[in-house]
């Protein structure tokens, strides 16, 4: 009832429903598209909408903003944050670069628009790797908010980019020891990580890459059970497309609790319905900060089509 309410709405008002693989079921069957981080990037840089529902977490909503300024971004839930974004505040990260005053500044997409408005390059994780490895070797890079994801980077290019202190209480609350727990279990199972995870967890796993990635190798790898060391929404996605391969989430404790990030589970279909209904939340951004956050964002986008990474 509610979902058909839903897309008489969406159909009324002409807009366009985006969801991260994040989301809860229901969202992600009822969205338009759905997608990762620069997936979602390039189809709010696309959209014809004049409306545009991001149900993900603020930073999303407030990049679809950016890359479309004159356009009424919604977010269903206005308190659905990241703790990733929240471990990097603008004052404290313009003490530290003044320590770096000659370095490039790489920002992952989980950030706030004002900390874009202060990059010079923003990457998220299915991109990371091939932007930096374009650049200089001798580059001086900051790389911020995300200090695993930079680690791997930092490995996989054979940099040694400075890392700003920041991770996603999410992948970083993974513990090798349940890992290894599930491993013992499933002999058979690969592991799949996403690079916010920390090193002990990336070097247990056979695959990692962005959630996009991750939804890729598992359809295409021969194997038929899998470990999943990321969010629990993405098993629904992995579900649909592999219905005959079995997968485990890597747990947060001992009672073997979901790895759910609180934020993205914020928005409802309720709460969905509500804001296509009174075009509220919406995002506001002041027009210097639109500006300045989009150059960076762009360059992202450009130098990803070059690399025909999207």
């Amino acid at each position: 009832m509610l979902k058909r309410k839903i897309l008489e709405l969406k159909e009324e008002k002409k807009a366009l429903i985006l969801a991260h693989y994040y989301q809860e079921d229901d969202i992600q069957d009822i969205a338009d598209f759905t997608g990762d981080s620069l997936a979602l990037a390039k189809k709010a840089q696309e959209a014809e909408n004049d409306i545009i529902v991001l149900c993900g977490v603020h930073f999303m909503a407030e990049t679809a903003k950016i890359l479309n300024p004159a356009k009424k971004i919604l977010l269903p839930d206005i308190n659905a944050g990241c703790s990733l974004a929240d471990s990097c505040p603008t004052e404290k990260f313009l003490e530290f670069k003044r320590v770096y005053p000659d370095h490039f500044v790489v920002s992952y997409i989980n950030c706030t628009a004002e900390m874009k408005t202060h990059s010079d390059l923003i990457c998220t994780s299915g991109n990371a790797v091939q932007l930096i490895d374009t650049l200089p070797k001798d580059a001086k890079i900051i790389f911020t908010p995300d200090k695993n994801l930079g680690a791997y980077i930092n490995k996989q290019t054979n940099r040694n980019m400075v890392l700003w202190n920041g991770t996603c209480h999410v992948h970083d609350q993974l513990k090798t020891k349940f890992v290894i727990d599930l491993k013992i279990k499933y002999p058979d199972a690969k592991v799949v990580a996403h690079p916010e995870c920390s090193g002990p967890i990336l070097a247990l796993s056979d695959f990692i890459g962005s959630t996009n990635a991750m939804l890729k190798f598992v359809k295409q790898d021969e194997a038929k059970k899998f470990i999943i060391a990321s969010e629990t929404g993405i098993l629904y996605q992995m579900k649909k497309d592999n219905p005959e391969k079995e997968f485990h989430i890597v747990p947060v404790d001992e009672k073997y609790a979901s790895n759910d990030c609180m934020y993205m589970k914020y928005n409802t279909l309720e709460k969905l319905y509500n804001c296509l209904l009174n075009e509220n939340p919406q995002i506001f951004l002041p027009e210097k900060t639109i500006e300045k956050a989009l150059k960076p964002l762009e360059l992202m986008l450009k130098m990803s089509k070059q690399l025909k990474i999207i």
